[in-house]
């Protein structure tokens, strides 16, 4: 067009920012704002709202911002481009304070702010605002509905995704095949299985696609349910949907809670067979294979053979693996590599110091303790979420409760010891849970 001497004009810019934006190439944005300013286009909201969403696409959030500050006159677009470009980035808060000073809102600026928190794993704030939007603002479409989904779905709120289902149907929202797997998906990560497959069951297979058989797949493989899994494996096949990576996944993951380590191997080979590279995420489910079935020293070789380090997930499963089958030498080697790769991360040294404390070492544990100390690290305090008539509870574990049963068990070690050395005959332990959560322990001997 250049070379033919024709002028590109204010209809020309915004299909050239936005091809930059799909393409995620700054460089070439950049190239086009600069010819957009040298030919005096630069004050037009449509090539400017073009620029901003191109910024914060290709994750310059700063000259986006520039952009949105020095337009004379802003628009709704404009606004929701400044929010959508905030959330891409994952600074939540400046997208919510862009939310909070937008002088109208519609559903794509509630949408971006609720899949800003979704994907910034604030899912109960998700869902807060979209209760919002159904107080005060406009009907939500199915792009909200799939964010929101997803939020029920990673916080296992069952009852919640059930009232979204139901939302959906009593507005008449169209059922996509992407708002389908989000149903899929949540149903299945809360464990509502047979939901889970009435509504893909409902979705014809003509019309099915990669992602919705691996939200089955992989829901049905997370909650145990093994023979099932693979039998729509091979069902996914006979309609003719081909595998990804995330199928394989599905599918050891489906292996490991079944111990099925010969068919692990066969779905670890299929993914080079077809092309695929394993990424750490496969070799972490294979460890969990292995480990599952007690072949930790083929797991630890796994690991070692691999051409990159190990990855804390990788590391993780061998030390539940040596956990629970009572390998305690070769967790204490995996507990000090986790420690090493994530300094920063207080399961790393707790699960070190339960170690320690299952072998009575109680000076190994004590010194674990005071590591973290050291470095800064506190124990996060631990957490469940309850749903009671579609509300979330947050029931929180108070610091104290470790410190006294820590206090319990040494008092408990140490008296025990102290009667056998005295000719105590026998030492029974009895414990009991009160309710507010404190352990007691009685003591009784006979000579």
């Amino acid at each position: 067009m250049l070379r033919a001497g024709v002028s590109p004009d204010y209809l020309t810019y915004p299909f050239l920012v936005k091809a930059s934006s799909r393409l995620l190439k700054w460089e070439l944005g950049v190239a086009v704002h600069a010819h957009v300013m040298k030919t005096g286009f630069e004050s037009d909201k449509f090539i400017q709202n073009s620029l901003i969403h191109m910024y914060a696409s290709c994750g310059d959030i700063v000259y986006a911002r520039k952009v949105f500050d020095g337009m004379l006159i802003r628009n709704l677009v404009s606004w929701n481009a400044m929010l959508d470009g905030h959330a891409k980035c994952g600074d939540v808060i400046s997208a919510r304070g862009v939310f909070e000073l937008m002088p109208e809102r519609d559903v794509v600026s509630w949408s971006s702010l609720i899949d800003g928190y979704v994907k910034n794993g604030e899912y109960r704030e998700a869902i807060s605002v979209f209760e919002k939007m159904c107080g005060s603002g406009p009907k939500a479409n199915e792009v909200t509905m799939v964010s929101v989904l997803c939020a029920c779905a990673h916080l296992g709120a069952l009852e919640q995704g059930r009232m979204m289902h139901q939302y959906i149907i009593d507005n008449g929202l169209r059922l996509p095949l992407v708002l389908q797997t989000s149903l899929v998906d949540m149903y299945a990560k809360c464990g509502a299985i047979a939901e889970a497959l009435n509504v893909f069951r409902g979705v014809r297979m003509s019309r099915t696609d990669v992602l919705i058989w691996n939200a089955i797949i992989g829901g049905l493989a997370t909650h145990g349910l093994v023979k099932e899994s693979l039998e729509l494996f091979t069902e996914m096949q006979i309609v003719g949907i081909t595998p990804d990576e995330v199928t394989y996944l599905c599918l050891l993951t489906a292996c490991a809670h079944g111990g099925l380590v010969k068919e692990a191997w066969h779905f670890f080979d299929c993914l080079n067979k077809h092309g695929m590279t394993p990424k750490s995420e496969h070799y972490a489910c294979m460890v969990d294979v292995l480990a599952r079935a007690g072949q930790l020293a083929e797991a630890y070789q796994f690991i070692s053979q691999r051409p990159m380090e190990p990855t804390a997930s990788m590391l993780g499963a061998l030390l539940s693996g040596c956990m629970n089958h009572g390998k305690l030498d070769l967790a204490e080697i995996v507990g000090r590599k986790l420690i090493e790769l994530e300094p920063d991360h207080d399961g790393r040294y707790v699960g070190l110091s339960n170690i320690y404390a299952v072998e009575k070492r109680w000076d190994d544990a004590r010194t674990m303790r005071e590591a973290m100390e050291r470095r800064g690290v506190k124990k996060s305090p631990g957490f469940s979420l309850v749903e009671i008539s579609g509300t979330l509870h947050s029931l929180w574990e108070d610091p104290i409760m470790e410190c006294l049963q820590t206090l319990d068990t040494q008092i408990l070690v140490g008296a025990a010891v102290a009667l056998v050395a005295i000719g105590a005959g026998a030492v029974y332990f009895y414990c009991s849970n009160k309710p507010k959560g404190f352990t007691f322990y009685l003591l009784f001997f006979k000579f």
